[in-house]
């Protein structure tokens, strides 16, 4: 089941490129006979308010590359002014509040291809009449899919503690390695924590402890009701994941 997640500004034509990529997709299935679907997933269908927000692109890449399937992430390009244009002349039920309009775009964090959850990634400019079809459909029936990797593997819950194993070694991590950058400074040896035998990278800024309890969140948050860890090598696991936003 190939992943692609659309991703721009309130109001900035996300809605347009999925219909394209959707239409696009079923016209070359048919051509190829390929046996599979295309479904749209978004607030509508999710029961989801416009105000709500959360920025689950990582989410996204670690589900797919839990159960080993391509994905990629189609930007649409659309300036602020432009999207603020185009909400304003939409009815008044689909449009965003001026408000909540402007504390989404604050909050929004635009792809990069260099995270490796942005990648590969495609961006659209507003004024492109097409999508880039050819190349979304080699990222994601052509492609072979990534391993899974530590971070993604999951099990069944055989651990009434698991929650609480979860929230306690995680917050002893972050807390270990907050003290380990004030004792080497940023850019120096890599950090010792508790609970694993990974080491967590020391990169040469400096790491806030609000930056490390964003990151702890977004973990527990993805593993807490989806996703469940192998609780002896927990510590391990989440390591590699601050190394992978840390990098």
């Amino acid at each position: 089941m190939p992943l692609i997640v659309l991703t721009g500004f309130p109001s900035s034509g996300k809605t347009t490129r999925a219909k394209q990529i959707e239409q696009y997709m079923l016209e070359r299935l048919q051509a190829e006979d390929r046996p599979m679907r295309v479904h749209i997933i978004n607030d509508d269908s999710l029961n989801v308010s416009k105000e709500a927000y959360r920025g689950f692109r990582y989410q996204l890449y670690c589900v797919a590359r839990g159960i080993s399937t391509p994905h990629c992430v189609v930007h649409a390009g659309t300036p602020i002014a432009m999207a603020k244009e185009w909400n304003a002349n939409r009815e008044p039920a689909a449009a965003y509040d001026s408000t909540v309009f402007d504390e989404l775009v604050t909050r929004y964090e635009e792809p990069d291809a260099k995270n490796r959850w942005d990648s590969p990634l495609f961006t659209v400019i507003y004024d492109d009449e097409s999508i880039p079809g050819d190349k979304i459909w080699d990222a994601v029936i052509l492609r072979k899919p990534p391993p899974p990797n530590m971070s993604t593997i999951s099990k069944p819950v055989s651990d009434t503690g698991y929650v609480y194993k979860l929230d306690k070694i995680t917050l002893e991590i972050i807390n270990a390695a907050t003290e380990g950058q004030k004792e080497f400074g940023a850019g120096g040896l890599p950090m010792v924590v508790p609970h694993a035998s990974a080491k967590v990278i020391n990169p040469s800024r400096i790491v806030t402890l609000s930056e490390l309890r964003r990151l702890r969140k977004q973990f527990v948050s993805i593993n807490k009701m989806r996703t469940t860890l192998d609780t002896d090598r927990l510590g391990d696991i989440f390591v590699d994941y601050l190394n992978t936003n840390l990098e």
